[in-house]
């Protein structure tokens, strides 16, 4: 047992949380992306600040802010629709620069950018503060305090990172064998319409 919670409450909520990271979401298009066209240290980067991002909201989630977001509609569209805006500027942006020559951010300016773009593309995604609202319950057990909800906010964190270090790590090797000009344009467009229409699915679905 750990912070009061049964060993097996926290298997069963890993792997729950692992299959929901490893379904196709803003944050696998966003960081596929990066680290196909940008390389692994931006990747790498952007995976830092998703990562805070989904700390934030699990923290807030344990405090229970993430139950009063779900319950003012208002609130929630326009936290969701700003997570959409943010999402289409991002495959903009994506498309915009196909023409750029590909930067591989070796200027601490340049991977700050990537975190903080992982933990805005977070702080505005209510698809995380409605998993902590929704999934996370379900393992407490009865008369379950802060501590207990930080614990199980923490595993996932742990979960998702690990799970998008390893897109990251696996959509660079892309980049290794994009040194024409023509295929990484290509590439990037690709991926940038990907983005998009996941920002739409994000729309239509949340």
């Amino acid at each position: 047992m750990i912070a009061g919670l049964a060993t097996e409450t926290l298997a069963g909520f890993a792997l729950t949380s692992l299959i929901i990271e490893l379904t196709p979401g803003p944050n696998m298009a966003y960081l596929a992306m990066i680290a196909a066209t940008e390389g692994r240290r931006p990747g790498f980067a952007a995976v830092a600040g998703v990562a805070l991002g989904l700390a934030v909201v699990g923290l807030f989630a344990a405090l229970g802010l993430a139950t009063v977001i779900a319950a003012q509609p208002l609130l929630y569209q326009a936290l969701r629709w700003g997570g959409v805006a943010y999402l289409l500027w991002l495959a903009w942006d994506g498309w915009r620069g196909a023409d750029e020559a590909v930067e591989h951010a070796a200027r601490g300016s340049t991977l700050a950018l990537y975190f903080r773009r992982g933990l805005v593309t977070n702080l505005l995604n209510p698809k995380a503060a409605v998993f902590y609202v929704a999934v996370l319950p379900g393992f407490l057990p009865v008369a379950a305090g802060a501590v207990q909800a930080v614990t199980l906010s923490a595993v996932h964190v742990g979960v998702a990172t690990a799970v998008h270090l390893a897109i990251v790590a696996l959509a660079s090797l892309a980049q290794l064998v994009l040194d024409d000009p023509t295929r990484s344009r290509i590439l990037r467009r690709v991926l940038a319409v990907a983005l998009a229409g996941v920002a739409l699915w994000f729309a239509l679905k949340t």
